[in-house]
């Protein structure tokens, strides 16, 4: 009996490490001890997916997973990565299903808000029938006059009292605005409210001042997005200062402050805005925070007169912040900001820019919840960036950047900034800072003591029916197209560690190419922060190692066409090749704001098609003309104000000569960037033209009296010696002229249209041969180099003498001439331009 028990036993042991062996064969399941599992999690956490060479070392190496087949840990590895990628799916889909819940409450409550308008509005209008029933007059209680900021005498805000008073009033009035009917809002156009938006967008339909308003989620804490949010210098880039004066304690652990804030000009042709404030922070019953603010006793207030001489006095409507806990963390955040920015101080055609609440809602409220969410992606780990660069840091270098290039537009005198040899009419203006500080850095290598200061040269512009965003992103992709590397080489040596450091100073060639690294973007890749690279070679045998490439730390923003934003901007400085944190930045570059006109005056705010102004000496404040254009081109009445301002160093002996430099380089940037505008308008400059003219037919009457008549026009003399004759007697008078006169289309490669007997001659071509061959096929490279440039001049002053040269014929062979002069030839309205003229004096073949 004890040998058929044995035996039994050793049976049953035998099929129990048999049927374990099978499981271990088959992979199913094996309960592992806690120091096999957290060995497995070392291994796990440094390599989630190991090799087989891997899963078989990791046996040899720990002894206490020797009695697991290799199979098996493969098993466990393949399960450990599907339960990690469950965690993420399902943290995911939690996450997602909070903000749909958020997004789905602050739906509703736009519902809830929209119907009471409704029921307001269906009020009002039988109140306004059963009055007008009874020929009564009564003063309309729309919502414009709810909105209606009460004037406050100087007694309330004299004492702690008043100043409560009035803080309480202001959170009345700001609730009203956030979450009530007190203003009447509309969608923000082209911001759609949905589960993959920033948060939903409102302008003001009606109401005194522009207003905007936003509400979204965010995924951090109350407290933190308020403390945010208060520091405006920090997400507002137009915020030049913000400075508390006063700080008092109020109810609920609130406090009341009085806040003095400037803010930027956009252009040069608009002086800067301060505002005098309340600011009252405070929390709900609810458990919400409240940050609102208005102005104080209109224009007076704040600091002492000497220090906002360049500023105009703005008025802030009751604004501010509601952000309310959200379940499951986050919060909601509701932001209202109204604003009277005293529209009557600026030139008429940039009044859209301040009556404008659409402009408001994207500098402003959109700004702000954008850059909420990107403080809370990037502490979540979600946005990474590359070149080692933290998030903190990259944002400080956009701002600085940012900030660097409205000082240089806006040339504050308590910066240091004074008008360089200016009187009022020149083209650009140039201003001299000799005690800017450049070295943002306490290592003496990046120290800029040699240099006596920074000169600015800058400008404003006028552009018709050219697409912001396809400008400014041309500008990014093709520097070469407008750009000097020479003069890049010499802002380079600002950020040398010593002047005899200057790449500009020995002979080097660049090819023209330019390699962009991108450092990283919002997450809405409305702003893109990046280096540049522009390759250079030396000429000589001299240093043949030394690097001659040029860095630029580049912050490029509204380039893509669909996006809502308030401009499109390229802004650049050099930086070092090492480009420490702390590297000290000259910003130079281009903004360009679309100007929406008001609805009803877009025939008054027309400007002649395609026509490039100086505003600096044609605007002034006051109503707008009426300038006479085609019935073609009401549907094109898009404008933009294109700013541009370039900084250079200079040393002290040498002010004069760089301020002569900077001029004539900005000048020369302003022609190529209206080249290339005059390229990109989707329409061309001008209506096109018969394709056929003969010479005895109406077209060429008409365009013959068109050419002389634009001769007087512009240059002031007669270009036919008898300025009598009409007709038939004056285009055989303009055909048989002496001088080779040719036409060309305005396009953006024009081609010829017309020619008299002696610019057939001199092409060697004829009449209907003439029409296939481009302006650009007549000079050589030099020609074209000095013809191209005159463009903007012509397109403004209406003519432009050439210098003497050479061109070529049809049949190759060299022409040579003494002088040419181009100008526009208008039509018959005197406004629209048909087409431009040139006459060659004294031609003859080479």
């Amino acid at each position: 009996m004890a040998m058929v028990a044995q035996h039994q036993q050793h049976r049953e042991t035998t099929s129990s490490s048999s049927s374990f062996k099978h499981q271990l064969d088959n992979g199913k399941y094996v309960r592992y001890t806690a120091e096999q599992v957290e060995a497995l999690e070392r291994v796990y956490a440094e390599c989630p997916k190991p090799s087989s060479l891997r899963r078989q070392q990791l046996i040899r190496e720990c002894p206490i997973l020797s009695n697991i087949e290799p199979k098996q840990i493969k098993v466990w590895f393949q399960n450990r990565r599907c339960r990690e990628k469950q965690r993420k799916e399902a943290s995911r889909l939690q996450t997602v299903n909070r903000k749909l819940s958020a997004m789905n409450k602050l739906l509703m409550e736009e519902n809830d808000r929209l119907q009471k308008q409704v029921s307001q509005l269906v009020y009002e209008n039988g109140y306004m029938r059963q009055q007008l029933h009874t020929n009564s007059a009564v003063t309309d209680a729309s919502c414009e006059s709810v909105v209606t900021t009460p004037q406050h005498s100087l007694r309330d805000a004299n004492n702690p009292a008043g100043l409560l008073s009035i803080a309480e009033e202001t959170l009345a009035e700001f609730l009203s605005k956030a979450t009530g009917t007190a203003v009447d809002w509309v969608q923000m156009p082209g911001m759609k409210p949905g589960p993959d938006s920033v948060g939903i967008f409102a302008i003001s339909q009606s109401c005194s001042g522009v207003a905007a308003r936003a509400c979204g989620l965010v995924s951090l804490e109350p407290t933190k997005i308020v403390e945010i949010l208060k520091d405006r210098t920090s997400w507002f880039r137009d915020c030049r200062n913000l400075e508390v004066f006063t700080m008092l304690p109020a109810g609920n652990g609130g406090t009341i402050e009085l806040v003095y804030t400037q803010v930027y000009a956009p252009t040069t042709l608009a002086p800067a805005r301060d505002f005098w404030t309340l600011r009252y922070t405070t929390s709900l019953d609810n458990g919400s925070l409240v940050v609102c603010e208005r102005s104080l006793s209109g224009s007076g207030g704040g600091p002492n007169a000497a220090a906002t001489t360049q500023f105009v006095r703005g008025e802030m409507l009751p604004s501010g912040y509601l952000i309310r806990p959200c379940d499951g963390g986050g919060s909601i955040i509701h932001i209202v900001d109204h604003l009277n920015l005293e529209a009557w101080s600026v030139p008429e055609v940039l009044r859209p820019l301040y009556e404008s609440s659409k402009v408001v809602a994207q500098k402003m409220t959109i700004a702000a919840l954008r850059y909420i969410r990107q403080i809370a992606q990037e502490s979540s780990g979600e946005v990474t960036y590359g070149l080692g660069r933290q998030p903190a840091v990259l944002r400080t270098l956009s701002q600085r950047l940012s900030r660097g290039f409205n000082d240089a537009i806006n040339g504050f005198n308590d910066d240091g900034w004074s008008l360089m040899n200016c009187d009022g009419a020149e083209d650009v203006i140039v201003a001299i800072n000799s005690t800017k500080n450049l070295s943002t850095s306490t290592n003496p290598s990046n120290s800029l003591s040699f240099l006596g200061g920074v000169l600015c040269a800058k400008a404003s512009m006028l552009f018709q029916n050219v697409p912001a965003a396809v400008l400014v992103r041309f500008l990014r992709e093709h520097r070469s197209e407008w750009a000097d590397f020479n003069v890049d080489a010499y802002s380079a040596a600002s950020v040398k560690a010593s002047p005899y450091g200057n790449p500009g100073m020995r002979p080097t060639r660049f090819t023209g190419s330019q390699i962009i690294m991108p450092l990283g973007q919002t997450i809405e890749h409305e702003e893109m922060l990046e280096v540049i690279r522009l390759e250079g070679h030396a000429l000589g045998q001299e240093d043949p190692f030394v690097s001659r490439d040029i860095h630029l730390l580049q912050l490029c923003s509204g380039i893509d066409e669909n996006a809502v934003g308030a401009c499109s901007e390229l802004i650049f400085a050099p930086i070092d090749e090492m480009f420490p944190d702390d590297a000290p930045l000259i910003p130079s570059g281009f903004r360009i704001i679309p100007l929406d006109p008001k609805s009803g005056d877009s025939k008054d705010a027309l400007v002649t098609t395609h026509r490039t102004l100086d505003l600096t000496s044609s605007l002034e404040v006051g109503p707008s003309t009426n300038q006479g254009t085609s019935d073609t081109l009401g549907c094109q009445n898009t404008r933009s104000v294109l700013t541009i301002a370039f900084q250079f160093p200079f040393e002290n002996n040498l002010a004069d000569s760089v301020a002569t430099m900077a001029r004539q380089y900005v000048r020369s940037v302003i022609n190529s960037v209206q080249r290339v505008a005059m390229a990109i308008s989707p329409s061309g400059l001008s209506p096109s033209v018969s394709p056929k003219l003969s010479p005895g037919s109406p077209e060429a009457v008409t365009l013959a009296q068109w050419i002389c008549h634009s001769y007087t026009y512009h240059l002031g003399v007669d270009l036919l010696t008898s300025s009598s004759v009409v007709g038939d007697s004056l285009l055989k008078d303009l055909w048989q002229h002496q001088d080779a006169i040719l036409c060309c289309s305005l396009k953006s490669l024009p081609v010829f249209i017309f020619a008299n007997q002696a610019g057939l001659d001199m092409l060697e071509t004829t009449l209907v041969a003439l029409q296939d061959i481009t302006l650009d096929k007549m000079f050589d490279e030099a020609g074209r180099k000095a013809l191209f440039p005159e463009f903007a001049k012509i397109m403004q002053q209406g003519f432009a003498y050439l210098p003497g040269g050479i061109c070529m014929s049809t049949m190759g062979r060299h022409i040579s001439y003494e002088q040419a002069i181009a100008w526009k030839v208008l039509a018959a309205d005197e406004t629209t331009v048909h087409c431009l003229a040139f006459s060659f004096v004294n031609w003859s073949f080479v």
